[in-house]
């Protein structure tokens, strides 16, 4: 069901768009090349000069590559504009210690803690956050999502609809569901 129309005429002024790709490698590891960009449709004054209307405010660009325990192998990130060249920019390389996290074990509060305030890039890390959920489904691709390895799936209990007790698992995992919904 899409959104209710406006409730009045309105005229857009800011476009964010936050793009992820999931690559596998030749190799067998995976990469996800994720990019934020934030786009004004009027020209923006800002401290360092006007950003002409169309011309990005910001594009941080983030390459993680994954194994297949979704452990963090390599990555980088860097800021291709920004609101003040020469400054934003820098930071880039602090996101080489993502290197050993893994995406899905605690890895939007670690990243919290680790690139909080002025140890990194508000945008960037922002960015990092959507990365866990595009990693699973690009894992997803090649793996059947309700295939008996004799394991929990990793989806179940994750969201709403997944919930152990859930008319949907008693549909599609009908070994996992349960009458009662699972502690968190």
């Amino acid at each position: 069901m899409p959104l209710s129309p406006p409730d009045c005429a309105r005229q857009r002024v800011h476009a964010r768009r936050i793009e992820v790709e999931g690559f596998r490698r030749e190799d067998g590891l995976l990469e996800l090349d994720a990019s934020l960009v934030d786009v004004k449709d009027v020209d923006y004054p800002i401290a360092s000069g006007v950003r002409p209307a169309g011309v990005p405010v910001h594009l941080m660009r983030v390459r993680i590559t994954l194994d297949d325990a979704f452990n963090i192998v390599a990555a980088q990130a860097c800021s291709d504009h920004v609101p003040y060249p020469a400054h934003c920019d820098t930071i880039g390389p602090a996101y080489d210690s993502l290197v050993g996290l893994n995406l899905v074990r605690g890895f939007r509060r670690t990243v919290g803690e680790m690139f909080a305030d002025v140890r990194g890039c508000t945008h960037i890390t922002e960015l990092l956050l959507s990365l866990p959920t595009a990693a699973i489904q690009t894992f997803a691709t090649f793996r059947r999502d309700n295939e008996d390895t004799g394991e929990k799936p990793f989806q179940l209990d994750r969201c709403h609809a997944l919930e152990s007790a859930s008319a949907a698992v008693q549909r599609y995992y009908p070994k996992w569901f349960r009458k009662t919904p699972s502690a968190p």
